[in-house]
């Protein structure tokens, strides 16, 4: 069913009408009697944010290639669309074909952001599909899921049919052909998961039945498929050369949140934060050749036409080719009048020469991420740079003439006191200093100081750490923002309380928080990381009304020996290296670089990784 017409009449009177139209640049246009599968991308989210993410291009991408797979996208609408679409009767439809996305074989969301999932729900709701999977029958589209929050899956368990936690270019082939293959030889929906479940890298929930102990805690998963497996090791993608990549990226007609061209330099991070769950969960590195690097630049720039290219990556001052490939970089820019971005620069990594060659074409501002105020907190959470690292980069910023410098830091962390806050003002004081020192010409200057909260994520060494109350994140906010504002030219950013509130009880809570997310749901939830739809009240009678204790979930410490929702998926990374590494934690020691050589983190029960050091061994 083509639901074009009807759409048609309804573009005039939305604000972005040519987010819900297709047929930009690059996109795909297959007909239906010429496939065998019909994929669902599904984005929790507005197209001005979807098209944004890289993941989407690459697996719109990796899907299309294949001539019987036709991979649509399916956005959430903004509030304006949806509410025209509840009044026509108008299903939730794909950008490419109109297409209802009932009508789908599969359809598949990524998982970027723990306050997206209630958008989940309004999707599917407005595709007309059940929200609980058990009320799904055959007559449905099987419904998946992956991204960094599939990693503790269990808030959504009742929700999605299976999970993919890793990389997906593999993976979602292997599922595609297995859905074909269950497409013609017939079967139930039991036997198409039963059939998935045997894909290394796939969790069924369904399959699987949490135990309680009386306080609340998980006591045991039980197997409820003989077939499935004790536990789900992610998908790892090794050689990032072999696969394909997005040479003709979709190119949106509207402007998006990142409205440039994207390079994947590698995936993973060696460097060990101990708060930062994609540097865990992404590991090991993997780069990409500087040859591969600098044809899908050139190619991107050829066939997109944009002005601006950035690269991505946990630490792009971290790749191994850095200098060499931004000058290689710079001459592919500089011939289609293209800035360069590069994002992620470490302090202790920072280059003069790569800023230099940035900043002959076009200077942008810079940001850099100390995290922590202090040397001690920094010893804490294994952020290995110093604080002649942080004033020798900003001294080489200012003199090569920036002048907006950006610095990232992290608010609540273990372990932290009021001292490491007054070490955030003094590093944005003597930053400023360091200016008034080397510019003889001064002009407007000015340090930008964001903060978030810290959430004690699944698969780090703080998953066993207790969240700050709200209330104590408030008055830190407010302590900071006193100490800031006596320092001119110093700006202040935070990010919310009570959304990082939430983002902690879905990071870490089990089954039993899926009925706060659809009482939520149903009073209303809906695009909650956006703060003008955020309704922290609906939350708190959400919780009240099915009787959760949020704090169980974001403010209590874990037991050593405690079992969480999480422990099914295998990051690869071991629990007890991350225990190991906790405990480093409290004694402020740092643990180095595993590209100095291997700290014994458990991902050689898989793989090899060839560019640690060989002879050292820190575990």
């Amino acid at each position: 069913m083509k639901l074009t017409g009807r759409i048609e009449e309804l573009l005039m009177r939305v604000e972005k009408p040519a987010a819900y139209m297709g047929g930009e640049l690059h996109s795909y246009d297959k007909e239906e009697e010429s496939v065998d599968l019909n994929f669902g991308f599904c984005f929790p989210d507005t197209y001005e944010i979807g098209m944004s993410y890289l993941g989407l291009q690459i697996i719109y991408h990796v899907l299309n290639e294949r001539e019987n797979i036709f991979c649509q996208r399916f956005f959430a609408p903004a509030v304006d669309m949806e509410r025209l679409m509840r009044e026509k009767d108008l299903p939730l439809f794909s950008i490419e074909k109109k297409q209802p996305a009932r009508e789908m074989d599969i359809l598949g969301f990524t998982l970027q952001y723990e306050l997206s999932f209630t958008n989940i729900l309004n999707m599917l709701d407005l595709a007309g599909i059940p929200l609980r999977s058990s009320e799904r029958g055959e007559a449905y589209p099987i419904v998946a899921a992956g991204g960094n929050c599939s990693f503790n899956p269990e808030p959504l368990a009742d929700i999605i049919d299976f999970f993919m936690p890793g990389d997906g270019e593999d993976v979602l082939i292997e599922v595609s052909e297995a859905i074909i293959a269950h497409k013609k030889s017939g079967g139930t929906k039991r036997q198409l998961l039963e059939r998935l479940a045997s894909i290394d890298g796939i969790y069924v929930p369904s399959f699987y039945q949490p135990k309680y102990k009386e306080d609340g805690r998980i006591a045991s998963y039980e197997k409820l498929y003989e077939g499935a497996p004790d536990q789900v090791v992610k998908r790892i993608v090794m050689d990032m050369d072999s696969v394909s990549y997005p040479m003709k990226p979709v190119v949106p007609f509207v402007e998006v949140v990142h409205d440039r061209s994207v390079i994947e330099l590698f995936r993973g991070c060696t460097r060990g934060c101990r708060f930062c769950q994609a540097g865990m969960i992404c590991r090991p590195v993997r780069e990409r050749s500087r040859e591969k690097v600098v044809e899908y630049a050139e190619q991107q720039l050829k066939n997109t036409g944009y002005d601006e290219m950035s690269l991505l990556s946990l630490s792009t001052s971290d790749y191994s080719e850095i200098e060499p490939l931004v000058t290689d970089l710079m001459k592919s820019c500089k011939a289609r009048e293209a800035g360069l971005s590069l994002p992620s620069l470490r302090l202790d990594s920072f280059s003069y020469d790569v800023l230099n060659e940035i900043q002959e074409y076009r200077k942008t501002g810079l940001t850099f991420a100390p995290e922590a105020g202090t040397q001690r907190l920094r010893n804490i959470i294994n952020k290995s740079i110093t604080d002649e690292h942080i004033y020798s980069a900003a001294e080489q910023a200012i003199r090569l003439g920036y002048h907006n410098i950006k610095l990232y830091f992290m608010i609540g962390l273990p372990g932290e006191t009021d001292e490491d806050l007054d070490g955030i003002a003094e590093i944005a004081r003597r930053i400023n200093e360091i200016y008034r020192e080397v510019c003889e010409k001064r002009t407007r200057f000015n340090v930008t100081v964001s903060v978030s909260n810290f959430v004690p994520k699944p698969h780090t060494p703080f998953q066993w750490s207790a969240q700050d109350t709200p209330e104590e994140f408030d008055r830190k906010h407010h302590y900071l923002r006193e100490k800031l504002k006596k320092i001119k030219g110093v700006s202040f950013q935070y990010h919310g309380t009570e959304t990082s509130f939430l983002e902690a009880v879905f990071a870490r809570g089990d089954r039993r928080v899926c009925e706060v997310m659809l009482r939520a749901y149903e009073l209303g939830c809906r695009f909650d990381g956006w703060s003008e739809h955020f309704d922290y009240s609906k939350w708190l009678r959400a919780f009240e009304d099915t009787g959760v204790d949020p704090a169980f979930y974001s403010q209590r410490l874990r037991d050593a020996d405690e079992i969480f929702p999480w422990d099914i998926i295998d990051s690869g990374v071991t629990k007890k290296y991350l225990q190991k590494e906790y405990e480093l934690a409290k004694r402020q020691i740092q643990t180095p670089d595993c590209r100095k050589g291997c700290t014994g983190c458990g991902l050689k029960r898989f793989v090899e990784c060839p560019q640690y050091e060989q002879g050292k061994n820190y575990s």
